[in-house]
């Protein structure tokens, strides 16, 4: 049976962690939001803020709820703080050695009811679930970027992932506004498995010079109606994000079809990692 889920842990308070926490307040949550240094935890919140100021002057929310809202969070420098959380939602770096070693400590200092979930892109939940000793309370909760405003959530069963956990966790992401799709726990899941080779294959066209990036993103924005051409999504997710996934998908399924094209490879040893650090195949002011 689904359980209630009245308070909840959020492991990371950058981009993805601090949306996460917004729209677990707005459905009325209380969320403690983590990072390791309280300056992180600080500029996350401020985000958290900026959002729902913006909201209130476009009359979406009123300044009322705009205050309930951010008197749901809570701030922390220590998982410790998740002692008494229903859930732990892992929003940290895509880097399989920090995402376990964050679960290990979940499982340690989360009360036993709680369910323990990863906001990954990409890396196995099985794999995460293993180094618990509670792996069917496991999860995966893929959010989508920008998560206050993006509708999908991608729920991933790992091999040991109990219904009633998925049940819980479909319920919650239902009361946080978002439409929830179940997949299973294969390499990309379904979102990172379809775009990624995409982006790959745009950034090919670059390296062979078949097009000018500009020209890419012009044919699948105005030819295939993608609201965002692949090269500027790829600038705006971070260059050596799309690198880390399309590792993940090489490693998972040895097919040469997902080999990352050199040209990524060059772009991210060069720093040049899109939007971020002002250059990638854009470059921004």
């Amino acid at each position: 049976m689904a359980q209630h889920i009245g308070k909840v842990l959020v492991v990371g308070a950058g981009q993805m962690g601090n949306g996460i926490a917004q729209v677990a307040a707005q459905a009325g949550l209380d969320v403690v939001l983590n990072d390791i240094k309280q300056e992180f935890v600080e500029r996350g919140f401020a985000n958290i803020r900026r959002n729902l100021q913006r909201s209130v002057e476009k009359g979406k929310l009123t300044q009322d709820h705009m205050e309930t809202v951010l008197g749901h969070i809570t701030l922390s420098t220590s998982l410790q703080d998740g002692h008494d959380c229903d859930m732990a939602i892992e929003a940290a770096t895509e880097n399989m050695e920090i995402k376990l070693g964050i679960f290990r400590q979940l499982d340690e200092m989360l009360p036993s009811h709680a369910i323990l979930a990863s906001n990954t892109s990409s890396l196995p939940i099985t794999e995460i679930a293993a180094v618990t000793k509670r792996p069917e309370q496991v999860i995966g909760m893929h959010f989508m970027n920008p998560v206050p405003v993006m509708k999908l959530v991608e729920i991933i069963r790992g091999l040991a992932t109990s219904d009633a956990v998925y049940e819980t966790v479909y319920n919650l992401a239902v009361q946080m506004g978002k439409t929830a799709v179940e997949v299973n726990d294969f390499p990309g899941f379904v979102s990172n498995r379809v775009l990624m080779p995409m982006i790959n294959e745009a950034i090919y066209c670059v390296y062979e010079g078949v097009a000018t990036p500009e020209a890419i993103d012009d044919v699948m924005k105005l030819g295939m109606n993608h609201p965002m051409g692949p090269l500027t999504l790829a600038d705006f997710i971070g260059l050596d994000t799309c690198l880390a996934i399309m590792e993940v998908l090489y490693e998972g399924f040895g097919d040469s079809k997902y080999r990352p094209c050199p040209l990524l490879r060059k772009y991210v040893k060069a720093g040049w990692l899109g939007r971020k650090t002002g250059r990638g195949f854009y470059t921004y002011a």
